[in-house]
């Protein structure tokens, strides 16, 4: 019979307690979380297994900051989303995570991302198609749909307001519908005939 389940905020009272395998526990149970997330956001394996590991780092140095009541894959998706903030912003100085640069009229009407799920069959197109979204986008897109996370958690883990994470959800399966749209219109097109 397996040990049931111990929650984070008892792994975090325990390792505020003085007992290690505390923060161990939460880093084995939030480890790939994390990394796959800085993973789809960086771009990169190796800057990713880097940002995990500053990430963890700086959660257990701050620990005694976390909020008991809120869930702790939030507030370390947070920590995650701060280090890639920095790292990309040093990696490419004239990048931006915090203005759109990619201006889209909602009055375009979306199909949403029920029809991209749908059509797309192919899993690395629709990796594809996610890594190549303007960071701000694909931050609120692999929180919200790959994370799991509500509405109201992305929110608070990048700390913007609710609408701001609506627009940029919004604009991120807009920009994938257009780019899958013209991929399957790539598709479509015959060869020349000789």
């Amino acid at each position: 019979m397996s040990e049931p389940l111990v929650a984070d905020a008892d792994l975090v009272r325990r390792c505020l307690s003085g007992d290690d395998g505390g923060f161990a526990a939460l880093l084995e149970r939030h480890q790939d979380r994390v990394y796959s997330f800085l993973r789809r956001l960086t771009g990169d394996a190796r800057d990713a297994e880097d940002l995990s590991q500053v990430v963890f780092l700086k959660a257990f140095r701050s620990l005694e900051t976390f909020d008991l009541a809120r869930p702790f894959h939030s507030w370390v998706l947070a920590i995650a989303h701060h280090a890639a903030l920095d790292h990309l912003r040093a990696r490419r100085t004239d990048l931006s995570l915090d203005h759109d640069e990619h201006p889209i009229d909602p009055a375009d009407g979306a199909d949403g991302p029920e029809r991209l799920a749908e059509a797309a069959l192919d899993g690395a197109l629709v990796e594809r198609l996610i890594a190549a979204l303007p960071p701000l986008y694909r931050e609120a897109l692999l929180l919200r749909h790959g994370e799991g996370l509500s509405v109201e958690e992305v929110a608070a883990t990048l700390g913007i307001p609710e609408g701001t994470v609506k627009i940029r959800l919004f604009r991120a399966r807009e920009l994938m519908r257009r780019k899958w749209e013209a991929f399957e219109k790539d598709e479509t097109r015959e060869a020349p005939r000789p």
